[in-house]
């Protein structure tokens, strides 16, 4: 999730602070991150199904793990997994909780992946597009390191004053203990600004969905009551993309 960008702008997205949540990434409901638990909670069950449906025994490189939401899951399902990530910090937690004890966590610069061209079969850049400078330059890496019919999966926010306002002003207004500049609106990518990057990479865009949070549970109003994200928090896939949207894009063989 982390990567690092040096001195802050009013404007640019706050990565540091994925360096010092350690256990919280598994265990804060008074924090952001949780919120991101709950995402992989719909998300993952839907990345695995996809993925088995063309490669059963999937290499798979996870950009921007941060502590291996989705990367242990996988990993879990058999497949061969490398979680990458700037924060090593982060990586350690990842560690810790792959209980399969073979996902190769390893820290780098998802600008220049250390890879070899068209070595893997899947990669996956999570919540982590809206975090980077050049999104487009991520993308294009994330083609080149993968196999001709390969899987590239992705999640983000859109760009829109709704985004802003729910994706940035709400979660600051209503979940505790949330980092200034956990987002910044500059960096939000429109579903047609990705597919371009995508098609400009040897990627074709097979699906998008959008991602939003279940606003008729319990669980949601105490959120806004009283600033915790329970464990029973949940998000929903939907035709609406106007907040947040997951995709899956191929590569052309």
């Amino acid at each position: 999730m982390a990567t690092s960008l040096g001195k802050q702008r009013s404007d640019q997205v706050n990565n540091d602070i994925y360096h010092a949540l350690g256990e919280r990434w598994y265990h804060a409901k008074d924090d952001p991150v949780a919120l991101l638990r709950a995402e992989s909670r719909v998300r993952n069950p839907w990345v695995v199904a996809e993925i088995q449906k063309v490669f059963p025994d999937a290499n798979v490189l996870d950009i921007g793990c941060g502590a291996g939401f989705l990367a242990n899951e996988l990993a879990q399902r058999g497949m061969q997994v490398t979680g990458f990530d700037a924060s090593e910090e982060s990586l350690e937690v990842a560690r810790r909780y792959d209980v399969t004890k073979r996902v190769r966590y390893q820290r780098g610069d998802a600008n220049h992946l250390p890879f070899t061209n068209e070595c893997f079969d899947v990669v996956c850049a999570m919540d982590f597009l809206e975090h980077v400078e050049d999104p487009a330059h991520i993308v294009s890496e994330s083609a080149r390191v993968l196999r001709p019919g390969g899987l590239f999966f992705f999640h983000t926010f859109n760009r829109n004053f709704i985004a802003w306002l729910i994706g940035i002003k709400g979660v600051e207004w209503f979940v505790k203990n949330t980092p200034r500049n956990l987002h910044s609106y500059r960096y939000f990518i429109k579903p047609s600004e990705l597919t371009v990057m995508c098609e400009r990479s040897g990627l074709r865009v097979q699906t998008i969905q959008g991602l939003e949070p279940v606003i008729t549970t319990r669980a949601f109003w105490k959120m806004v009551r009283t600033g915790i994200v329970d464990d029973d928090f949940q998000f929903k896939f939907g035709n609406s993309k106007i907040i947040g949207y997951t995709g899956l894009a191929q590569k052309r063989a």
